[in-house]
């Protein structure tokens, strides 16, 4: 009866190892996913504002253009 319970305790011991590694690379995962999430959102507002000022730099070429050309 000591040896089960024994055995018992020792598998309830590696099995909580199991659980906090799990524990500790589902927290890594989650972390390196929210730093993933931030980068893209940076990137999709830096994209946006190139494309703002690519439409506003046509914009007054082409107000410039009507200009040259009396329109």
């Amino acid at each position: 009866m000591v040896r089960h319970a024994m055995a018992l305790i020792a598998t309830l011991g590696l099995s909580a190892c199991g659980l906090a590694e799990t524990a500790a690379t589902s927290a890594s995962v989650a972390a390196s996913e929210a730093e993933a999430a931030k980068q893209a959102q940076a990137t999709e507002q830096n994209i946006q504002q190139k494309l703002d000022a690519a439409q506003q730099a046509a914009a007054e070429q082409q107000r410039a253009a009507d200009a040259a050309s009396g329109n």
